[in-house]
């Protein structure tokens, strides 16, 4: 069923790997100091942004209870 070869109707198609143009296409516009001074000033501040939120939401993660004295709840109290 798939062995079956039929003939490509467009020859161009089949040779379309081997195409080359001869048509350039234009140079591409260097960055002007603004904007890469612009893309590095979004860059840093994505990444300030992503560091700010790891240190502030560290101690949500944290297993370890930092005063284990004041952790105590009413039904482990013993009375």
């Amino acid at each position: 069923m798939f062995g079956r070869r039929e003939p490509v109707p467009f020859a161009f198609l089949a040779e379309a790997d081997r195409f080359r143009s001869n048509v350039t296409p234009p140079p591409r516009e260097r960055a002007t100091v603004g904007q890469m001074a612009g893309r590095w000033l979004l860059g840093l501040t994505v990444v300030a942004g992503l560091v700010g939120s790891l240190v502030i939401g560290m101690p949500a993660l944290s297993t370890a209870p930092s005063d284990p004295g004041t952790q105590q709840s009413q039904a482990t109290d013993g009375r």
